[in-house]
């Protein structure tokens, strides 16, 4: 029996790990929920799996909850500070990060300083302070098992393989809802377009991080942290009908890829039960379904992004957790239509140039930069100066 904590119940991630988890009840055992806003949700799966706490970061429906539970034996906290209880609770062997954005990195810290181990749906965590946590993890003889499904291909293919064998991953990407757009066409894209993903259903935020291609920049980055590798080992092939989920080439030329359908299950199904696999009744592909496969170079012009999270990972220090805090206020600014979707990447490579770059950051810079940044950038969005 595994005990598991999840941050961010109620989104996609959380969702999907909770369906595994009913589905496996003599194999594991959820301590902790938290979410943030949602509610009902997080009352109903509290009801159904009966943890030892849950924790609603919006504090405004901590009374909801709180109420909703009071016959139970469940603890209610509210705030983002609580997460870090949830993440340290007691008993708990396993913390699913599937919070969205960097405030999962507190949380994450915690966990690792607590010897939980982390399996990983929390790309934000590493891109802002991939050296601190990938060293602290170290520190305490911690486990990061990723969970996205791009990592977790890479993870699954170095399994059994001699360490520092690696001489190039291909991170694949769908391209996203506009491949082979340009760059007027992307001009006078809505929000409601670049939330229809062509192959995978993801909350909001990452959905338009795919549509700008700024998720696979924060792939790359995070796969740097996970698997040593300097920014010249990491490739990104289009491939659209996203059943290669990532590749990894040898020094000796040989080449492995791990393949399914595209659905977060399997990573998720696999994280949890990591070392071990054990069976599912997922959907399973089949050749015959898919019989081309196809494979393009990323357009780095009309989708800077990429670009650009790829000029931070070489720049180092704080850069990442530039464009990341950038990218974050961005997002939320043109789903709120305060912003076209080329503008955008306007914003982040101006708070790149911005914002005070530290070349050997303490955690206390990375929280320093995180709040600077999406300052400047709420401040470019409002007076469209960029």
């Amino acid at each position: 029996m595994k005990n598991i904590s999840i941050l961010g119940s109620t989104g996609s991630v959380g969702t999907q790990a909770l369906n595994v988890i009913a589905a496996n009840p003599d194999l594991y055992r959820i301590l902790a929920l938290t979410a943030h806003a949602n509610a009902n949700l997080l009352i109903e799966q509290a009801l159904k799996f009966k943890p030892s706490m849950v924790v609603v970061t919006d504090e405004s429906k901590y009374q909801t909850v709180k109420d909703a539970l009071a016959g139970t034996d469940i603890k209610v906290l509210a705030g983002e500070a609580a997460l870090c209880e949830a993440a340290v609770l007691e008993g708990v062997d396993l913390v699913l990060t599937a919070i969205v954005g960097s405030v999962g990195l507190r949380p994450t810290i915690a966990a690792i300083k607590a010897k939980k181990d982390i399996a990983l749906a929390n790309k934000e965590t590493l891109v802002v302070a991939g050296d601190l946590i990938t060293e602290l993890a170290k520190e305490n003889g911690v486990k990061i098992i990723p969970v996205d499904s791009e990592h977790s291909a890479i993870f699954q293919c170095l399994v059994g393989e001699a360490g520092h064998s690696i001489e190039k991953i291909y991170l694949t990407a769908s391209g996203g809802p506009f491949r082979g757009k340009d760059i007027s066409f992307l001009k006078g894209v809505t929000k409601a377009e670049a939330l229809k993903h062509p192959n995978w259903v993801m909350g909001a935020k990452i959905t338009i991080d795919s549509a700008s291609l700024m998720n696979k920049g924060l792939e790359v980055i995070e796969a740097k942290w996970l698997f040593d590798l300097e920014a010249d080992q990491i490739d990104v092939i289009v491939h659209p009908q996203s059943i290669i989920h990532s590749l990894v080439q040898f020094h000796d030329g040989s080449m492995k890829a791990q393949m399914g359908v595209p659905d977060m299950n399997l990573p998720i199904h696999y994280a949890l039960a990591y070392p071990d696999r054990i069976s599912s009744d997922f959907k399973r592909f089949n050749f015959v379904d898919y019989p081309e496969l196809n494979f393009f170079k990323p357009d780095l012009k009309t989708f800077r992004n990429l670009d650009l999270a790829y000029t931070a990972l070489r720049k180092g220090g704080n850069m990442a957790c530039i464009i990341n805090a950038a990218n974050e206020v961005v997002v939320e600014a043109f789903l709120q239509d305060k912003i076209g979707f080329i503008e955008m990447s306007d914003v982040i490579e101006a708070c790149m140039e911005g914002i005070e770059f530290v070349e050997k950051p303490s955690l206390n810079n990375y929280l320093e930069t995180d709040s600077h940044t999406r300052i400047f950038a709420s401040q470019l969005v409002t007076k469209k100066n960029f």
